[in-house]
């Protein structure tokens, strides 16, 4: 898979991409990741990316012209174009499954009070990675690509993948490692018994007490999907 990234601050990305999943992806040619400055797409004097709002009101509004240069300097024809706003669909893992199977990604990352509302006609979908607000699109667009990469054949070791949280609408099941007591918790019995057909059984059922209990907005979705 292919990634650009247009953002104006290309530096927080730095340590980003010399690490972990992300490092070993890129070594491995599994994705490129390509960070671009729209900045230097900029007609303006100074490069300048933003400008006051029409009808008044607090804050920059990003500019479209840089931006649509970016993305036409840099747009394939597969290419699937996501803009990262407050004001998208959230980003779920179902999302993440469908962008791993795009050959290529465009995110666009924000800053500012936001964008000029046209933006919408230069781009395929709007993502926002929860209901708050940060300063930039920047730790969206790394979500993104994290939750994504990690989906992707060769990224890791695909035993990795199965039964994680949200598959199948449930949240993951407790997990324990040595010592087996520590400071008087223990680690459930079930889980010594060498039992296998009792411990899947358990831990299905921890899945789903832990859902009805800690997410019951995923746990209505689970008793749906039966």
């Amino acid at each position: 898979m292919n990634i650009i990234v247009l953002t104006i601050f290309p530096d927080v990305f730095k340590n980003f991409l010399t690490t972990s999943i992300i490092k070993n992806a890129i070594k491995k040619k599994t994705i490129k990741i390509r960070i671009v400055d729209f900045r230097t797409f900029s007609t303006e004097k100074h490069k300048k990316v933003d400008d006051y709002q029409y009808g008044g009101g607090p804050g920059m509004v990003l500019a479209l012209q840089p931006i649509v240069a970016a993305i036409k300097k840099y747009k394939k024809k597969n290419s699937h174009i996501v803009l990262l706003s407050p004001q998208g669909t959230t980003f779920v893992q179902q999302k993440a499954q469908q962008l791993a199977k795009y050959e290529d990604l465009i995110l666009i990352a924000g800053h500012y009070e936001g964008f000029d509302e046209r933006i919408s006609n230069y781009v395929d979908e709007i993502i926002s990675i929860g209901d708050y607000i940060l300063t930039g699109g920047e730790i969206p667009a790394m979500v993104i690509i994290e939750a994504t990469t990690r989906l992707i054949d060769k990224s890791i070791n695909k035993d990795s993948l199965e039964c994680e949280t949200f598959d199948n609408n449930l949240l993951d099941y407790p997990i324990y490692t040595k010592p087996i007591n520590f400071q008087g918790y223990g680690v459930p019995d079930v889980l010594l018994s060498g039992n296998h057909s009792k411990i899947a059984g358990w831990r299905r059922q921890q899945q789903i007490d832990k859902t009805k209990k800690n997410r019951p907005d995923l746990f209505i979705k689970y008793n749906n999907s039966k």
